[in-house]
């Protein structure tokens, strides 16, 4: 396996664990997903944002596009719209790791972290930390459902994926 199809398969995990996700949480009572529970971002939907608004800016970055950061917005519409926006965003990150070489991919790209500093870093590893900073926050939504009787979440762990989901797909 080479990097491209690597980083091609991560970004299609992503994508799948995000989906697993969203099926699970629409099945759950809107105000158990919009409960205040202390975390890193106050409830389900607004961990849910950041995740959106941060693959969102992640994949401006990769692009070169010098996105704005939404970091610690607080999106007023409804958790339809978060699930959908998240999903789709998901899948134009999906979209884009899968058309890059392998030279693309090791491009360094200059990038600025509001209020932290300016970088310089390949393409690769911005996709390797978008995905793993998603993972990340997948956790503390299935942490944050369990404060609010939500005790059912989905399995989205990497190697899941690859034993049961990628199975299933090649099939």
């Amino acid at each position: 396996m080479n990097l491209a199809s690597l980083i091609a398969d991560y970004a299609a995990y992503n994508l799948w664990a995000n989906k697993q996700l969203v099926d699970w949480l629409k099945t759950k009572p809107l105000e158990s997903l919009e409960r205040e529970i202390p975390s890193s971002f106050p409830s389900v939907k607004q961990t849910l944002v950041h995740i959106w608004d941060t693959q969102t800016w992640w994949l401006g970055t990769l692009q070169q596009l010098q996105p704005e950061s939404n970091y610690g917005r607080v999106f007023p519409g409804p958790l339809e719209e978060v699930f959908d926006g998240l999903v789709k965003q998901s899948e134009d990150f999906a979209a884009y790791a899968q058309s890059l070489n392998e030279a693309s991919l090791q491009e360094r790209c200059p990038f600025s972290i509001p209020y932290v500093g300016d970088f310089v870093r390949s393409r690769f590893e911005m996709i390797q930390h978008t995905v793993t900073h998603s993972t990340y926050h997948r956790g503390q939504v299935v942490t944050i459902g369990r404060n609010v009787g939500l005790t059912d979440a989905p399995m989205t762990d990497y190697m899941f994926y690859l034993l049961m989901a990628k199975q299933e797909n090649a099939g």
